[in-house]
């Protein structure tokens, strides 16, 4: 004879609601988690460097230059490297090289260019594929694909000086290490995820047509921007906050951001003044891979998130 205490009364239609609920609970987590594993494994392809190599390579550039000028040479990581923010395959390598008492020192930033590119000519690095000389830095690309910046800089008891935009002059004191520090400070309140969706954002960025593209230190510093402020409340996965960036980033493009460093008066001068037409175009771009994100996650598709991400097939 069994009682009614342990019997559990539900209806047909309240049955199928549950179990409906219940499907796309688990339709969702099934996404999320397949969506993760490809950031994840593009973040792992993003992170491979060969610093072996490359340190190897700087450290005969410095031994050299400095037995060719006298005085002392050091060569010290900039740009995306000192940020942490390298995407292997997309971000140039730039150098540092700080000049300080040699035969350098009281030269235009064009001569020391030329000096630096006609020394390591003569050395005959058959490592080299070939070099080229700009305004602001010495590009030296090796048989491999890689290339390195090599920026001159006088060094200074408050900071460091290098070319200006036009190779005639150098700058005013700029100091590098301000935006890098605060660009620090944000990835920690943001659990050390800022740094990993910077690299995502610019193998998203690095996909698109080169009128639509920005350059490392304008995606960074947007990021700073968007992050500093980051909702507690909102979830720190790396394709949270990409889709957070994209959806804030429309409206940041849109106003110069002030440039930390002292290099230039704003990051993105290029772009013009605020609400150009530039940056307009720029938004709706932006706005477009936010809004493609979006519907990727409302329809579950996980192929449209691979097309995003620039991951090839």
């Amino acid at each position: 004879m069994g009682g009614s205490g342990g019997s559990f009364d539900i209806s047909p239609n309240e049955y199928k609601k549950l179990f409906d609920e219940t499907r796309e609970k688990t339709n969702d987590e099934q996404f999320e988690t397949k969506v993760s594993a490809i950031i994840n494994d593009l973040l792992s392809e993003y992170n491979e460097r060969d610093y072996e190599t490359i340190n190897s390579h700087l450290e005969g550039f410095k031994n050299y230059l400095e037995n060719e000028f006298g005085g002392t040479i050091d060569l010290k990581f900039g740009g995306s490297v000192r940020k942490h923010t390298y995407v292997n395959g997309l971000s140039d390598i730039d150098v540092l090289v700080l000049i300080n008492k040699c035969d350098l020192s009281n030269l235009s930033p064009k001569e020391v260019l030329d000096k630096i590119k006609a020394k390591i000519l003569a050395k005959n690095i058959k490592d080299i594929k070939y070099i080229e000389s700009g305004n602001l830095a010495v590009t030296i690309t090796f048989n491999d694909g890689k290339e390195i910046q090599l920026l001159p800089a006088i060094k200074s008891s408050t900071g460091y000086k290098i070319s200006n935009e036009y190779g005639n002059s150098w700058s005013e004191i700029i100091r590098p290490e301000k935006f890098a520090q605060r660009l620090t400070e944000v990835n920690q309140t943001c659990s050390g995820k800022v740094i990993p969706v910077i690299k995502l954002i610019k193998g998203i960025i690095y996909d698109l047509p080169k009128v639509q593209q920005l350059n490392g230190y304008h995606i960074e510093s947007m990021a700073v921007d968007i992050f500093k402020s980051y909702p507690e409340n909102k979830s720190r996965t790396p394709k949270a906050m990409l889709k957070y960036f994209f959806e804030k980033a429309k409206d940041i493009i849109r106003k110069p951001i002030k440039d930390k460093t002292g290099q230039s008066i704003n990051v993105d001068g290029d772009l013009g003044p605020e609400n150009s037409l530039g940056r307009q175009k720029l938004s709706n771009t932006l706005d477009i891979i936010y809004k493609r994100m979006r519907d990727a996650d409302e329809k579950g598709d996980i192929p449209r998130w691979e097309q995003i991400l620039g991951v090839r097939p």
